[in-house]
């Protein structure tokens, strides 16, 4: 059975760094590239980071049903295509999405088991100072994510983890752990418990 994991954070909290390094350390986990209609930024490759397409694209993409979910954000479209689902279950791996919080509220709608995990920054100042050190974003718009920020953190209960993000190490070590404890709790009857059981049989 595959699990879903969705993982939510406001812009500059460190989730794309957590997620490559759960990705790179797990072979049991496929990534959802997300399809969106906003530019490259810096080092990005279409189809890894993102799948860039254009706007007509991806509303006629809308228009046929193709999505699991979708979102704009920043008056861009994002969106996460049915397929992959079908492709992780075919490899028997877990999926991993990286997706908004709006993004989320949809797929959890569609699927009610899957789990989902928030992360975020010590403090606003913490989150100004990474969004400046990534030096891609003007003023106005790191003041826009800043308060984008404070509308998401509020949602914080809808998710069923909440990672704050002091030490990349420590929240490395606890997002992986997650996904073990859940891979446990998920497998638990059937593949483990049931054929204990099977031998007490007489």
């Amino acid at each position: 059975m595959t699990t879903v994991f969705i993982i939510s954070a406001p812009s500059g909290s460190g989730k794309s760094t957590l997620v490559a390094r759960l990705m790179a350390r797990d072979p049991g986990l496929m990534f959802s590239v997300s399809y969106t209609t906003r530019k490259p930024r810096g080092h990005e490759v279409d189809g890894e980071s993102y799948r860039f397409v254009a706007r007509a694209d991806f509303e006629a993409m809308i228009a046929r049903d193709e999505f699991l979910e979708w979102a704009q954000v920043f008056g861009n479209y994002y969106g996460t295509h049915r397929g992959i689902l079908e492709q992780a279950r075919a490899a028997g791996k877990d999926l991993v999405l990286d997706i908004d919080v709006q993004g989320a509220r949809q797929l959890k709608s569609r699927i009610p088991e899957a789990v989902t995990v928030f992360i975020l920054a010590p403090s606003r100042q913490i989150l100004e100072q990474r969004l400046r050190a990534r030096g891609e974003d003007r003023d106005d718009v790191i003041s826009r994510r800043l308060r984008e920020a404070a509308g998401e953190i509020r949602r914080y209960n809808d998710y069923d983890y909440v990672l704050i993000n002091r030490d990349l190490e420590e929240s490395d070590a606890v997002l992986s752990a997650i996904v073990r404890a859940e891979r446990v709790r998920r497998t638990r009857i059937e593949d483990q418990i049931r054929p204990i059981l099977d031998t007490f049989q007489v």
